[in-house]
């Protein structure tokens, strides 16, 4: 049995609790809403965000950071990347010393394009062993006990087992890599494509659509990719392609969603208030589109969703522009 704390009680952050609850681990999942808390408490399930899970004997929901995190041995950071730097700051003073990090979150910081990663080592240092915890995984099915997998990233190998242990059990595998910089990209990109695949499909382009923009737009993370130093195998995993497909092809994801909405001729703030929650592929494609630019490196689809997104582009003159580019080489 692991100690572990879990903080962020959303959809995601409730699910891993269910996976690594069933697996007999002790785990203490944390949220800013006590009054919602206090109901998981009593009710036993989150009936905010999965209505209809039961939550394990050994998870016990807590309002309180500090005694979330006070003897934990494994920290698992679920809270929404455009906010992880802030609280990275109220988790500081409370975080045992050496405790093992692992982040589920997936995006780009705004304003910098920075990765995760790169945000907690710069506000928490490097003394705390960091692993990134991605893949297709929708929380429901995770947490409904359906089969599944996700990927490990972590330079210091035993603790990327220690990890992919708790997370490994009878219908979830973990697999682990040392290419943090690669997982990160796949997982805050992905969330770009499908809004651009939602979009699609919004207009009824058909499968012949989608399954182009998905491997082009698997094109373009391995180029940003090959410019930040990851691994292009990497995109062809679980933490790429997999998550890729998961969150373009499916109706579960967000970010597809509001891909949707915007084709059927909603603005973005009327399609976010339609969501309800964080449609992280938003940011990701400003921060995507920066980074793109900064490594002189050539992203069509990032590009033309960040116009959508920030500029007032029409969807459809995007896609007409997508379409209207010059011929050239697969793999250039």
């Amino acid at each position: 049995m692991t100690r572990i704390a879990i903080l962020g009680a959303g959809s995601w952050g409730t699910g891993l609790a269910v996976l690594l609850g069933s697996h007999g681990h002790a785990v203490r999942l944390w949220g800013r809403d006590a009054q919602a808390l206090a109901a998981m408490r009593r009710d036993r399930e989150n009936t905010r965000y999965l209505p209809g899970i039961s939550l394990p004997a050994g998870v016990e929901p807590e309002a309180d950071l500090a005694r979330a995190v006070a003897d934990a041995e494994q920290v698992w950071l679920v809270v929404p990347s455009q906010g992880l730097r802030a609280f990275l700051c109220d988790l500081q003073p409370c975080l045992p010393a050496g405790v093992g990090l692992v982040s589920a979150s997936k995006g780009l910081e705004r304003g910098t394009g920075k990765r995760l990663s790169e945000m907690v080592g710069e506000q928490l240092g490097l003394s705390h062993p960091f692993a990134v915890f991605s893949g297709p995984t929708f929380a429901r099915e995770v947490a409904q006990g359906l089969p599944g997998a996700a990927t490990v990233a972590c330079v210091d190998e035993c603790f990327a087992h220690e990890v992919a242990g708790v997370a490994h059990g009878p219908t979830f595998r973990a697999y682990t890599t040392s290419d943090v910089i690669g997982v990160e990209l796949g997982g805050a990109l992905k969330n770009v494509l499908a809004i651009a695949a939602g979009v699609a499909d919004g207009f009824h382009f058909g499968a012949n659509t989608r399954a182009a923009l998905i491997t082009r737009g698997l094109a373009e993370m391995m180029r940003l990719g090959d410019a930040l130093g990851a691994r292009r195998e990497t995109f062809m995993g679980l933490a790429g392609l997999g998550d890729l497909v998961l969150t373009a092809t499916d109706d579960q994801s967000r970010n597809r969603r509001f891909g949707l909405a915007l084709a059927q001729g909603l603005s973005v703030e009327a399609a976010l208030r339609q969501i309800g929650q964080a449609v992280e592929g938003l940011q990701a494609a400003a921060e995507g589109w920066r980074l793109a630019q900064r490594e002189g490196v050539d992203m069509p689809i990032i590009e033309a969703v960040n116009r959508v997104a920030f500029e007032g582009l029409s969807p459809r003159v995007a896609v007409t522009g997508l379409l209207s580019r010059e011929p050239r080489a697969e793999t250039a």
